[in-house]
């Protein structure tokens, strides 16, 4: 029991350590690529395979960051709130970017589908690679794709949106505190809602309600997709 308890909280200091380290890298050099979600995780892999800790036994640990995460979730709501105002008048356009946002990155996953002859069971891994990870493993789930495969694109695409997207919105001039938020936070997920409400409370909320709206359109199209493809 003693050697357990001294495994889990080696385990919690080998994160926190990870994470305060690869935070302190990012803010040094600000860079998206340094993001702490992806050098965290890759420091933590590293560190448990060096030590020989047991996946049960880290499982233990990783309850305790459910729940913050959880928490940190119902934060976003906050900026949703004090936007609530503007989203009443602009619910129209709020729904039709991330619709069409939403739309297109199927289109898309289904066009490189044609392109590379992709297997059924790999494409039903790709279709959700555009929303939150936890939507995305249930419609991944559903349609019979790789779990583990979701996972890998889901942050893969929401890595590569957050280093492109606030480049790629500055040279072709948007300057809409609200299409920027809902551009990220569409093709970004999680990281880009956070990354918006950097930039203000309206994009924060807009990015917010993107992220929430693009999983809840997926999840709503879910039972007509396997006739899609």
């Amino acid at each position: 029991m003693i050697l357990f308890m001294i495994n889990i909280f080696f385990c919690l200091a080998i994160t926190l350590a990870c994470y305060f380290f690869s935070l302190k890298l990012y803010r040094k050099y600000n860079k998206a690529w340094l993001n702490p979600l992806y050098t965290a995780s890759a420091l933590l892999i590293f560190f448990l395979l060096i030590f020989h800790i047991h996946e049960d036994t880290y499982q233990q640990v990783s309850v305790v960051f459910n729940q913050l995460l959880q928490l940190a979730v119902v934060s976003l709501a906050v900026p949703l709130y004090k936007q609530w105002s503007f989203l009443k008048k602009n619910y129209k356009k709020v729904f039709a970017g991330v619709i069409s946002g939403t739309v297109l990155g199927v289109i898309a996953v289904l066009g490189m589908a044609q392109l590379f002859q992709l297997k059924q069971q790999l494409l039903a891994s790709l279709i959700p690679r555009s929303v939150t990870l936890p939507i995305a493993l249930t419609i991944s789930n559903d349609l019979g794709g790789i779990t583990s495969t979701t996972i890998f694109f889901v942050i893969f695409s929401a890595l590569i949106s957050l280093m492109i997207g606030p480049k790629l919105l500055n040279q072709l001039g948007i300057k809409s505190k609200s299409a920027k938020g809902l551009a990220m936070g569409t093709s970004a997920q999680m990281l880009g809602a956070n990354r918006s409400l950097v930039w203000g409370e309206e994009e924060g909320a807009m990015g917010s309600i993107a992220m929430t709206t693009s999983a809840l359109f997926l999840s709503v199209l879910m039972p007509i997709l396997p006739y899609i493809f």
